[in-house]
């Protein structure tokens, strides 16, 4: 239901967006990456894309995540609790104490992060470093290393390495270290095999992605867990008001 709620809020921004009167186009800033870098953000539907994207949703099991991709605000909601971010704080609305067993400001905007890549790796302030190639079952997968400058974010520290196919550019792992709770800088990285992707108003975006347990060598040996399964994918260039990302009013 509540899809379908926000499907029909989608619905209602394009008709308003339709029939008002049209803008005069901005010039939009130069994008710069690595060439190689480029081509895996090409293969996935393409900056330009990303960019005039307003809305991106998806289910996690009974959760449904719902993200601003311009100010990042986010609402995450389930049968028995709700939590999200305003653009001022990170709030969490549940039926008891015991509902909701995470930390809200780790986990708000976790998914999101996992689920929009590779496009939020060309967030503003990133650093970009070739690193080593990723060898998996005879493959070499090629990389680069994403660092933020120390104003991004609540964990600025934090460091992601995507590795893609050398033949397609697509995504196929995701190193990254969490500094959350440390708020130091670590190399101890968890590395994500992106499983499955679908194209969705053309953008390729994940559907299956799995953890898995590294050697001592940092390579990747067999899955750590079953695999997170994203379903209901919706991305659009609708905005919703910025009242739908509020704490429910009791």
């Amino acid at each position: 239901m509540k899809k379908i709620f926000l499907l029909s809020l989608i619905i209602i921004g394009v008709s308003c967006k339709n029939g008002a009167k049209k803008e005069v186009a901005k010039e939009t800033k130069k994008e710069t990456f690595p060439n190689e870098l480029a081509k895996v953000f090409e293969k996935h539907g393409g900056i330009n894309t990303w960019r005039k994207a307003k809305v991106l949703s998806f289910n996690k099991g009974e959760e449904v995540h719902t993200s601003d991709l311009h100010s990042r605000k986010i609402i995450i909601n389930s049968p028995k609790y709700s939590l999200g971010f305003n653009g001022q704080e990170v709030w969490l609305d549940q039926v008891d104490s015991t509902a909701f067993k995470g930390n809200k400001d780790f986990y708000y905007n976790l998914y999101f992060y996992f689920y929009a890549m590779p496009f939020v790796l060309a967030d503003d302030g990133i650093t970009y470093e070739k690193v080593d190639d990723l060898s998996f079952e005879g493959i070499n997968y090629p990389g680069y290393k994403i660092s933020y400058a120390s104003d991004k974010g609540t964990s600025p520290d934090d460091n992601y390495i995507v590795y893609y196919n050398p033949k397609t550019y697509q995504m196929e792992w995701l190193a990254y270290t969490v500094t959350f709770r440390s708020k130091k800088p670590s190399d101890k990285y968890k590395i994500i095999k992106y499983n499955k992707w679908e194209n969705v108003n053309g953008l390729l975006l994940p559907k299956e992605i799995t953890w898995y347990k590294k050697d001592e060598n940092g390579t990747p040996t067999e899955p750590a867990r079953p695999a997170t399964v994203f379903t209901l994918p919706l991305v659009s260039q609708a905005k919703l008001a910025d009242s739908f990302y509020e704490k429910p009013v009791e």
